[in-house]
C-alpha cells in the first residue's frame, strides 16, 4: 500500500489504520450503501410516511392549530390564512388517521 511519499514509520501507521477501518463491517456497510444523491429516494420517503407514529398530543395540536386557522379563515377572509389552513388540513387528517389506526390495531 505504499505510496512512496511517506516516510517509512508513518507509512506503517497509515496501513494499520487502513486495515482496522477494513475490519469494521458496520463502517464498511454505512460505505456501501451511501448514495451521493441530492433527490431522497422515493420508496424510502413512502416507507418512513408510511411509518409514522403520531403521538396523541400532536394530533390534538394540530387540530387545534387547524380548527383555528379556519375559524380566521372564515371570519377575515385573508388569503395567507386560507393557504396555511389549506397546507395543515391535510397534515392533520393523516396524523388523525394514523393514530386511528394505531389505537385500532392495539
Amino acid at each position: 500500500m505504499s505510496i512512496g511519499r511517506l516516510p517509512e514509520n508513518e507509512q506503517r501507521i497509515l496501513d494499520e489504520m487502513e486495515r482496522a477501518l477494513r475490519r469494521d463491517r458496520r463502517l464498511d456497510r454505512k460505505l456501501r450503501t451511501h448514495r451521493v444523491s441530492r433527490r431522497p429516494d422515493p420508496a424510502r420517503v413512502l416507507a418512513r410516511l408510511a411509518a409514522y407514529r403520531p403521538r396523541v398530543w400532536t394530533v390534538v395540536v394540530l387540530l387545534a392549530v387547524s380548527v383555528g386557522l379556519m375559524v380566521a379563515g372564515i371570519v377575515t377572509s385573508e388569503p395567507g390564512v386560507i393557504w396555511a389552513f389549506a397546507a395543515l388540513w391535510p397534515v392533520t387528517m393523516f396524523a388523525a388517521f394514523r393514530l386511528m389506526c394505531r389505537c385500532c390495531d392495539d
